[in-house]
């Protein structure tokens, strides 16, 4: 799906391309590649790198095209492995042509459609909006890290109620997300400073920068900090479980020993050997009262040392 935008005074819609209006590429079909590649001539290894997942964040320049490429966050509708995660957005411009090349619908470019239309501002230049996509990809990060965190303080209450393997394994899939995250907002600061001294850049461009910086570094701090809790939780409950391992095992083992006791009498008594038993009608009694208080007496003293 391909959207124009007109940004000169507003973020409005329009019908068809003009120069210095904003060409917005979400989900493009093959068509839609079609007319890029033979209306702009943009590089047609440029919409393949967009489309890689697990391209980093980066830039470069081919012929004049510069292409930008910006990991942004994402949640997977359907139930997955990683429901957090984020994907690559491209930036391509080349004087009059600014275009943003996603492969996926994400909240992030909704919302950031939405917020520019009530600022009724629309952007200074191409670089006002590279440095705003980057503003929205850092408040989203951080809006993202906080559902994150509200699942994993819902998985520890249920795991404070019973160590379960379905608490336990959201636990491993979010701490699979928040290094996602990490990696790719890192990515993006190491993008961003590079960018500041290739891009012609204002006062008002320095100043959003700076407020970028500061959201990005928020992001990052805050990402690690809930990377580093959910580490110690999972260290927590591995020896938790560990440790219930363990006395279910000694239990276990210290049943075994006391039954052990009324097993020997009774083989001992069942031995084809003269034991002076063998005519007394209390034989039988003895042998079961001797085994009854062999196995309490084992009981009371592992009792004492505390093995069961």
């Amino acid at each position: 799906m391909k959207t124009y935008w007109n940004t000169q005074g507003g973020l409005n819609p329009i019908q068809e391309w003009q120069p210095n209006c904003w060409i917005q590429m979400t989900c493009p079909t093959e068509e839609d590649q079609q007319m890029l590649e033979e209306q702009f001539n943009i590089p047609d290894y440029f919409l393949s790198d967009i489309s890689d997942t697990d391209e980093r964040a980066r830039y470069e320049y081919d012929d004049g095209w510069m292409l930008i490429i910006l990991r942004i966050p994402y949640v997977k509708e359907v139930r997955s492995r990683t429901p957090y995660t984020t994907v690559p957005l491209g930036i391509i411009h080349k004087r009059d042509v600014t275009i943003t090349v996603c492969y996926y619908e994400t909240n992030m470019m909704i919302d950031f459609v939405s917020f520019q239309q009530r600022r009724n501002e629309g952007f200074t230049d191409y670089v006002d909006m590279i440095f705003r996509l980057f503003l929205s990809s850092a408040v989203w990060y951080l809006k993202r890290l906080k559902q994150i965190n509200m699942l994993i303080e819902k998985a520890k209450r249920n795991l404070d109620r019973e160590v379960n393997n379905e608490s336990l394994i959201g636990l491993s899939r979010l701490q699979d997300s928040l290094t996602y995250f990490v990696t790719s907002i890192r990515g993006n600061e190491t993008l961003l400073s590079k960018l500041k001294f290739k891009l012609q850049i204002d006062e008002l461009d320095a100043d959003l920068i700076e407020d970028v910086n500061i959201e990005m570094s928020q992001a990052r701090e805050t990402a690690n900090i809930y990377s580093n809790i959910l580490e110690s939780t999972m260290d927590t409950y591995q020896s938790i479980i560990n440790n219930n391992m363990n006395t279910v095992m000694r239990t276990l083992t210290s049943v075994t020993i006391i039954m052990m006791f009324p097993t020997l009498i009774a083989s001992l008594f069942g031995m084809n050997l003269i034991n002076g038993m063998e005519n007394s009608s209390w034989g039988f009694i003895f042998a079961i009262i001797l085994s009854v208080g062999v196995s309490f007496l084992c009981w009371w003293i592992f009792r004492h040392k505390r093995l069961v």
